[in-house]
């Protein structure tokens, strides 16, 4: 019996782990996407990272992605920036594979 607790343990420890993992791959790609966004809207510096931490944060709004979807687009509408809503979700993608790598070699 001691067998069948020990996998379960190490089954529910796994998916902690790999949720954790996911979690923070998902920050940090927020928090990459901030700074793209940043630049496009001239941000530099403090001002930067402070926009980045306010995209990090609309994450919390919904499940999903819509939300930091939407907090990009309409900054960037609102600002007259030209980006196509398939360039914003194609570099989320693409952010989103960096941020994993990141933290997976951490």
């Amino acid at each position: 019996m001691a067998s069948m607790k020990d996998r379960q343990d190490a089954f529910e420890n796994k998916f902690v782990h790999d949720e954790t993992l996911k979690f923070k791959a998902m920050a940090r790609r927020n928090k990459l996407l901030g700074l793209w966004a940043a630049e496009k809207l001239g941000k530099t510096g403090d001002d930067a990272e402070a926009y980045a931490k306010e995209v990090v944060k609309a994450d919390f709004e919904e499940a999903g992605d819509e939300d930091v979807f939407r907090k990009v687009r309409g900054d960037f509408d609102a600002a007259g920036i030209e980006q196509s809503d398939h360039q914003i979700r194609r570099t989320m993608d693409e952010l989103l594979v960096q941020a994993a790598e990141q933290v997976q070699s951490e």
